[in-house]
């Protein structure tokens, strides 16, 4: 089972060594703020597809569901009889038909019995 983290503020990156303040210093915090609003706006998107990737899941579901809750409905519901034509009864008749036996039984019976 996985932990979730509670999302937290994400922070710029900190440099160790303060820079002079230069017009270069300043152009290398514009390049990594760039660098960094690139890597969010990246992230933003992956997230938004992600999230219509799952939405688009959860409708198929739904429909799924729909479809399966109106085929146990047709299902619960008693069925009709279906019309046949005249003559072609497949209701049960007092007609009973019983295999034909033969009435001398063998007189020696060998029984064989095996142990496992």
């Amino acid at each position: 089972m996985t932990s979730k983290r509670a999302p937290r503020r994400i922070f710029p990156k900190v440099s160790t060594m303060p820079r002079p303040q230069t017009e270069a210093a300043q152009y290398l915090d514009m390049y990594k703020l760039t660098v960094e609003k690139k890597r969010l706006q990246q992230e933003l998107e992956y997230i938004d597809e992600r999230r219509q990737r799952l939405c688009d899941r959860l409708a198929e579901i739904n429909q799924q569901t729909e479809n399966l809750d109106a085929q146990a409905t047709v299902l619960r519901q008693p069925t009709q009889p279906i019309a046949r034509p005249q003559g072609m009864s497949f209701a049960p008749t007092a007609n009973v038909y019983l295999p034909e036996r033969t009435t001398s039984a063998p007189d020696d019976y060998n029984t064989l019995m095996l142990d496992y």
